[in-house]
């Protein structure tokens, strides 16, 4: 049983999720930290007594449910979920096929909704716990050659919108974290893959496009680190925030998105408020 707060994060095996575990271990937290590979999840965050490297196949809810078990058996507890895990099938809608959409969509919004639902009963029963999901910029606006990303993590926002409502009286709280462009494995090959290119009114688009996101692989501004060492604060913090931009782009992102539909509430204002029953 442990006296420090438990936190248990997926996709822990690499990129962000690896600085994410260290941040936790380092201010304190004991860290279930899962991934496909235990053992490349203990490799790559460091072995020690507060961690507890476990298999984790999002998309599969038994291995979820195991993920829960294993962290009470080991811990007693769960304090925090951060659901970190997933991936970035690119292209343009009409050459994404329709089972790798449907993929991204498993793996981006089932994966975390498959982990959450597993964790919510240990939180419930301690009327105590916050749940962290990490989202995008894409899940605030939709953008060229990112449809079935963008479905994904706007899905993401609209179902943790709601679950805060849904689990507020049993103590709980949850963050959507949005992140800009960060140093992270997201355009590597392990994480990104691209529709191929089959209709010849995308393939000159198709190839500027791969050619800019891999020469900007590895060049990004943000700081992964960075944004662990941050999220763990605000983690630990009183007030937790509903949604966290993170990095200057993200909050620019925020706000053009926050002007744009003012704008369109306006636009038609005099028309939209005149849809009503005459009395």
């Amino acid at each position: 049983m442990a006296e420090k707060e438990v936190l248990l994060i997926t996709g822990a095996g690499r990129g962000m999720g690896v600085d994410i575990a260290k941040a936790a271990l380092g201010a304190g937290y004991a860290v279930v930290a899962t991934g496909r590979d235990p053992e490349k999840v203990t490799n790559a965050v460091g072995a020690t007594d507060d961690l507890l490297a476990v298999r984790l196949d999002v998309t599969d809810p038994a291995d979820a449910r195991a993920a829960a078990r294993a962290a009470v058996d080991r811990f007693g507890r769960i304090d925090v979920l951060v659901n970190n895990a997933g991936n970035f099938h690119a292209g343009f809608f009409e050459e994404i096929t329709p089972e790798d959409f449907r993929a991204q969509v498993e793996t981006n919004l089932f994966g975390p909704l498959n982990v959450t639902r597993a964790v919510l009963p240990v939180l419930r029963e301690q009327r105590s716990g916050l749940v962290v999901t990490i989202s995008s910029t894409a899940g605030i606006v939709g953008g060229e050659f990112t449809s079935a990303y963008a479905a994904s993590k706007f899905g993401l926002e609209g179902w943790m919108e709601s679950l805060a409502i849904e689990v507020a009286e049993f103590g709980i709280r949850t963050m959507i974290v949005d992140p800009g462009f960060f140093r992270t494995d997201l355009l590597t090959p392990e994480s990104t893959s691209y529709a191929e290119p089959v209709i010849a009114d995308y393939v000159e688009r198709t190839k500027q496009t791969v050619d800019t996101w891999s020469g900007m692989n590895g060049l990004q501004a943000g700081d992964p680190a960075k944004l662990a060492a941050a999220l763990i604060g605000l983690i630990g913090s009183a007030e937790p925030p509903p949604r966290w931009a993170a990095g200057a782009d993200a909050v620019a992102t925020l706000e053009r998105k926050a002007k744009t539909l003012l704008d369109q509430a306006d636009t038609h204002r005099e028309l939209s408020s005149s849809l009503a029953h005459d009395a």
